[in-house]
């Protein structure tokens, strides 16, 4: 009697695990923001390991920002995008782009409705050391405000130099703002560098708090990968830099680094500003506003400039929908350097179709990359571009992490994202 009882739990429990396992088949068919490939991939997943693949797919299978947050952030931007088109309406900054890109910049508008902007002055920082020196050099000649956000911030050297450029500012009464990702600037959040910053009276807040509680609601793995430093709304900085040096201490074999980041003096450091803000809202209740209303200097020997930010609630694919456009551009010469090379089926199409075309398409990454992983999904790759044409480069003086694509020499991306669906699809990016 006992063992048939044991026999009917077991069979019921059995039967219970089937009937759960395909209910969540069906749920994960039907989830709308999830590709089909996905799709396939996770089904397998979920059908081998019925209890695992389901844990696995709430924990990473699908980008969510939990209900009350979207809408927060939501709300926050239409309000700064309010704020920004009402500061641009008493002045005529917006650029006539080059024939030929104006479809560039209408999808570019996608990611959070910024417009190109013409008289911005612009220099290329290659290495660690010009960048942190500029970067100090502007915090030292700082009068109002200096806004840093950086994915990762290390107690190292060039946490160090910067930090002690914050609290000079402090000295001089100009309001600090530091914002970290929460787990690529986790030791620091925890450091004596970090209460010492606090303790100048600089805000230093955790951008995308992780919580276990939220694992269901928020995708943990979902991060704010930007770099924006905007000091008095009149200069400012965005590009592959972190605050840390070349060396990179946490992953030294791989060292050095190599960056690339843009100072701009302009136009488009108001739209730093601006996405700065709308990062700072998420996660502090100040007001600043009135910060947007600035209008920084138009150059006459300036550049045009328009700045994309991009992430999960945008929900428009407006970076690779860039960078595929910009590829199909190509006429003569087409650029790409990127330390994580992972593109998805349409990015792949566009390289080897430009390749095909006959524009001399090169790709450079890393010789050795601190992702073992990521390197072998890589190099995957290369027979299919190498057949159509295309050039494939390994970077052996260090670890390029420099995202960037140029075409015909006429046209630049600089931006914070990987060549991967993690940057396209589920971190908070900038270009």
């Amino acid at each position: 009697m006992l063992d048939a009882f044991a026999a009917l739990v077991a069979f019921a429990s059995a039967a219970g695990l089937v009937i759960v396992n395909a209910v969540f088949v069906v749920f994960v068919l039907l989830r709308p923001r999830v590709r089909q490939p996905s799709s396939l991939a996770w089904i397998l997943v979920i059908v081998a390991l019925p209890v695992v693949g389901i844990l696995l797919y709430l924990a990473v299978g699908e980008v969510r920002t939990g209900s009350r947050r979207k809408r927060r952030h939501r709300t926050i931007q239409k309000n700064i995008r309010a704020a920004v088109q009402k500061a641009w309406s008493a002045t005529s900054s917006t650029a006539v782009v080059p024939w030929g890109t104006e479809s560039i910049a209408r999808l570019a508008r996608l990611g959070d409705e910024t417009q190109p902007r013409q008289g911005n002055r612009l220099a290329l920082l290659a290495s660690a050391d010009r960048f942190v020196q500029a970067l100090v050099d502007d915090i030292d000649g700082a009068q109002r405000h200096v806004h840093l956000l950086f994915y990762i911030f290390l107690e190292d050297e060039v946490g160090q130099a910067v930090a002690a450029a914050l609290v000079r500012a402090r000295g001089r009464e100009v309001s600090c703002r530091l914002l970290v990702d929460n787990v690529g600037s986790s030791d620091f959040l925890k450091s004596p560098l970090c209460r010492e910053l606090r303790h100048a009276g600089v805000q230093v807040v955790a951008a995308l708090p992780t919580r276990i509680t939220q694992i269901v609601s928020i995708r943990f793995d979902m991060r704010n990968h930007r770099k924006i430093a905007v000091v008095d709304g009149k200069v400012g900085y965005t590009g592959s830099h972190n605050i840390a040096s070349e060396d990179f201490h946490p992953k030294p074999r791989f060292a050095p680094w190599v960056d690339a980041t843009l100072r701009i003096e302009g136009p488009a450091v108001r739209d730093l500003q601006a996405l700065f803000i709308e990062d700072w809202y998420m996660d502090t209740a100040e007001n600043l506003d009135h910060l947007i209303a600035y209008t920084p200097e138009e150059h006459a020997d300036g550049r045009i400039v328009q700045i994309v930010g991009t992430g999960v609630n945008s929900q428009n694919e407006a970076l690779v929908r860039v960078i595929q456009s910009a590829i199909h551009m190509a006429r003569e010469e087409l650029l790409i350097t990127t330390p994580y090379f992972v593109p998805d089926e349409g990015t792949l199409a566009a390289l080897t179709t430009a390749a095909i075309r006959g524009v001399r398409t090169i790709i450079v990454v890393p010789a050795r990359n601190d992702s073992p992983l990521v390197a072998l999904a890589s190099r995957s790759f290369y027979q299919t571009l190498l057949e159509a044409g295309a050039e494939v480069h390994e970077y052996t003086r260090g670890l390029l992490h420099a995202k960037t694509i140029t075409v015909d020499r006429d046209f630049a991306l600089v931006s914070t994202a990987n060549l991967d669906r993690r940057s396209f699809e589920i971190n908070f990016e900038l270009s």
